[in-house]
């Protein structure tokens, strides 16, 4: 079904890369010019750019994937190009998510690139300081906002223990060009003007793409089993949700919200998954939220292996371990 999607077009990603880096570089322009005379001024730009930094971020995304050019040297290089401008090490973070890809809704396997969640066992039977920490975690504002920035900020920063020579290279090679990166901008326009535009992406690029990932893998049905009962193609199509989003937004996030076929088969560049859904009625059961119907995800806690659905916490009165 998926296989004649699979193969990577160069002027679809050619005209992808045009129509989004020079436009955010442009826009990047501006915000400096505008931050001068007012934050509030610079602020609509900013909501822009960040949208366009996740776009870019799903450009590097592909490329960890080696989808998004025939070319493997390539993908390399637009990768490392892209993921220097979201702060992520490109190499590092690709070899990192392709675990989660292997893992996803497996709950043998949790704690690989996907967000905290415990069973309502697991979470009845914690002492109170880990329960109030999952709390911390879990709520929306620290999720969305705060989460990202440490995660982008401070934890891209440094390599896993289990990360190889490679991706070690990786977190390094990206430190040193965000620093120079970061020298050059300041002197261009002053540290006060690049550290106010840079929080500001950082902010907004964050919780959106945060959200993105979170509702794709967080709603009332989604698929978590044990190992014995893992299936790749069932974690696939009913873990993964189809998010189905306004044009405008489907743009900006890359046509990630065609999530099922990214986790079915993550060789399909993005701009060939929403051919791909269309083209297969058995791909319109998948589970799907809407922008609307997609907050009540946020209510969404815990993982009740009894009634094989996420619950919120005002639930849990109700509910005993065993």
């Amino acid at each position: 079904m998926v296989e004649r999607y699979r193969r990577p077009s160069h002027a679809r990603a050619i005209w992808q890369l045009t129509n989004t880096l020079l436009p955010y570089l442009f826009v990047w322009y501006l915000m400096a010019r505008a931050v001068t005379v007012s934050y509030w001024l610079m602020l609509p730009l900013a909501v822009i750019a960040a949208g366009l930094r996740v776009r870019i971020f799903i450009f590097m995304h592909d490329c960890g994937h080696g989808s998004f050019l025939r070319s493997q040297r390539a993908n390399s290089i637009i990768g490392w190009i892209a993921g220097l401008l979201t702060y992520t090490p490109f190499q590092h973070w690709s070899w990192e998510h392709a675990i989660h890809h292997r893992t996803s809704g497996n709950l043998n396997r949790r704690g690989h690139g996907d967000i905290w969640t415990m069973t309502v066992e697991e979470y009845l039977a914690s002492p109170a300081w880990r329960r109030a920490a999952y709390r911390f975690l879990r709520n929306p504002l620290v999720l969305l906002v705060i989460a990202p920035t440490v995660q982008f900020v401070l934890l891209e920063r440094f390599p896993s223990s289990q990360a190889g020579r490679r991706e070690r290279l990786s977190v390094l090679l990206t430190n040193l060009g965000l620093l120079l990166l970061a020298i050059a901008l300041c002197e261009l326009i002053g540290f006060r003007s690049w550290l106010l535009i840079e929080v500001t992406l950082m902010l907004l690029a964050g919780a959106a793409g945060v959200w993105l990932f979170y509702v794709q893998h967080q709603f009332a049905e989604v698929y978590w089993v044990r190992n014995d009962d893992w299936d790749y193609t069932d974690a696939a199509l009913t873990g993964s949700s189809f998010y189905n989003l306004p044009g405008i937004l489907r743009w900006f996030s890359g046509n990630i919200g065609f999530h099922h076929i990214h986790h079915l088969s993550p060789q399909i560049p993005n701009y060939h998954l929403r051919r791909c859904h269309d083209a297969e009625p058995r791909f319109r059961k998948v589970p799907t939220l809407t922008l609307l119907t997609s907050f009540r995800s946020a209510t969404l806690r815990l993982w009740d292996e009894q009634r094989q659905r996420l619950i919120g916490f005002r639930l849990l009165k109700n509910l005993r371990p065993g």
